[in-house]
């Protein structure tokens, strides 16, 4: 259980399945992986009420410390296989799916891409990814509220990526703990759409901070909202001053170059 949000239990975590499509020149590609079973590692009891600050906070440390332990694996075994790997991350609805889906479509033909998606509920969202031919796997979280490395680790081996490839992470719609957990990846990237509100970073403040770029989503509906874009950008830098912004439409096209440019820099 996270006690660092009070949510979820390792016991309702699902790690779904690809579905089977015989392809041997998967065999070719299928790289050695770790081995990511974590049986070492046990995220802490939940402590009791009568336990003193004190014990909550080294619980807090311990899962934080652990979590980071898996993280560095999952760090090593992308560096090694050459993958570059982004943790998405935003509140519910910012459309990250979508843009996940456009980004793939214009990719998916010039690059191997991979995709984890991480949600309480469903497969709705891997199903998506699906239809554009990437892989994906579903991490069902149950009641947690955010990915963990440990999360991550186990869906790698069902994944099997191969080099030289690019691995997207879409988080749990979340902005607060997502921030604290530290997955392997690359980079985050905060995605926050215009319907939002343009405070959200001063907000939440740890995930703007955590994150290497803002995307400012759907930006084609600015002309029907009271959103101040430059007031957005401004507090962004407030908490993050080396934040980059790409503003995006996936529905329009806006902005989409832009985006596919900033992923090739990061692959060098």
């Amino acid at each position: 259980m996270c006690t660092t949000c009070g949510c979820g239990h390792p016991d309702q975590v699902r790690i779904g399945e690809l579905p089977h499509v015989h392809n041997d020149s998967n065999a070719q590609h299928a790289t050695k992986l770790p081995n990511f079973s974590h049986s070492s590692f046990r995220m802490p009891d939940t402590p009791q009420q009568e336990e003193t600050q004190q014990r909550l906070l080294k619980v807090e440390q311990d899962i934080l410390g652990a979590n980071n332990q898996l993280a560095d694996m999952n760090r090593r075994f992308f560096a090694n296989q050459h993958i570059l790997a982004l943790n998405l991350v935003s509140s519910p609805g910012s459309g990250k799916t979508t843009l996940l889906t456009t980004t793939l479509n214009a990719l998916k033909n010039n690059y191997p891409c991979y995709v984890i998606e991480g949600d309480q509920q469903t497969e709705n969202d891997a199903d998506r990814i699906r239809q554009t031919g990437v892989p994906a796997i579903q991490v069902n979280t149950g009641k947690g509220c955010h990915l963990d490395a440990q999360m991550i680790g186990n869906a790698l081996v069902k994944l099997q990526p191969q080099e030289n490839s690019l691995m997207f992470i879409e988080n749990v719609g979340n902005l607060v703990c997502p921030s604290e957990f530290d997955l392997g990846e690359h980079a985050k990237v905060v995605i926050l759409s215009v319907t939002e509100g343009e405070d959200k970073p001063l907000k939440y403040p740890h995930m703007f901070a955590a994150s290497k770029l803002m995307i400012l989503n759907k930006v084609d509906l600015l002309p029907y909202l009271n959103f101040d874009v430059e007031k957005c950008i401004a507090y962004a830098k407030q908490v993050n001053p080396t934040i980059q912004v790409i503003q995006l439409s996936s529905q329009s096209g806006e902005g989409l170059q832009q985006w596919l440019d900033w992923l090739k820099v990061q692959e060098r």
